[in-house]
């Protein structure tokens, strides 16, 4: 899975922060979109403006599968690829 504006593919770094109505600032994505400091939901997310869209769109609608994919799109953002956790064999 990857976290990206439906609306211009923007996607937020962990350093990216919002700020609730309450004045708190916190990356939505960890909470899925409810405010730490006072508890709102928040049904719709904005875009950053300026490095993104500044457009509002559904919160759930920024949660992107990777399946789907086509050739192209992962040549041009090889980064939307779920890369497995490596196996490693114990040796009794």
């Amino acid at each position: 899975m990857y976290i990206a504006c439906p609306k211009c593919d923007w996607r937020p770094q962990p350093a990216d922060l919002w700020t609730c109505t309450c004045g708190h600032q916190w990356h939505p994505f960890l909470t899925h979109g409810v405010c730490p400091a006072c508890g709102k939901v928040w049904k719709e997310t904005q875009c950053h403006a300026g490095i993104g869209c500044g457009q509002w769109s559904d919160h759930e609608d920024w949660y992107h599968e990777d399946d789907g994919l086509t050739v192209e799109q992962v040549i041009a953002h090889p980064e939307r690829l779920h890369k497995p956790a490596p196996v490693t064999k114990t040796l009794t």
